[in-house]
């Protein structure tokens, strides 16, 4: 396993490059008035992408999670850039995190991370029909493709490096559509 990275310094930021904190007052129907502060993302989403090698096999990215200092087990993910759509945003993300591109993407819904403070939505994808391509990425290391079952995929919740939600909950709804119990609204 790798050594995580060092931390060198920490400091509080007012701004970020892709985050902002806002304050929001509310009044409710019941005459209550509060001020809740959320993050503001960049209005544009995110995607996570469930990579299908094959019809069992997916393919994960070991990454470092600064949030909470170690390694994470989980799916390609990435903000969505200026005039891009998800589909082209779910493929770019896939040639920079894991050297493939994607023939056939399926939006199959959305998630939100954390809807009491944060204001983003992440759309899940399907990528099937994979064909090496790659594009440089902002990584700051070159990210371990792990391959996992998904028919194995209650065993992977043991793992102790898989605990991102957004992960977890999209091998569920592929693996779910895959089977035929699950078909995304229009």
């Amino acid at each position: 396993m790798r050594k995580p990275p060092t931390i060198l310094a920490t400091r509080a930021v007012e701004k970020s490059r892709f985050l902002r904190a806002e304050q929001v007052d509310l009044e409710f129907s019941n005459g209550e008035r509060r001020t809740h502060e959320r993050l503001k993302g960049s209005g544009l989403g995110a995607v996570v992408i469930v990579p299908m090698r094959d019809d069992d096999t997916v393919l994960l990215v070991r990454e470092y999670g600064t949030g909470l200092g170690r390694y994470e087990l989980g799916l390609p993910k990435g903000r969505l850039d200026q005039d891009e759509t998800v589909e082209q945003g779910a493929c770019r993300e896939l040639k920079e995190e894991i050297g493939f591109g994607a023939r056939e993407l399926h939006i199959l819904g959305s998630l939100s991370l954390a809807p009491a403070y944060m204001s983003s939505m992440t759309h899940v994808v399907l990528a099937r029909d994979l064909y090496p391509e790659r594009l440089q990425g902002d990584e700051p290391e070159e990210l371990e493709v792990v391959p996992w079952k998904l028919s194995e995929l209650h065993l992977l919740l043991n793992e102790p490096e898989v605990s991102e939600g957004r992960s977890i909950a999209a091998l569920f709804i592929a693996r779910e559509y895959l089977a035929g119990r699950y078909r995304p609204c229009p």
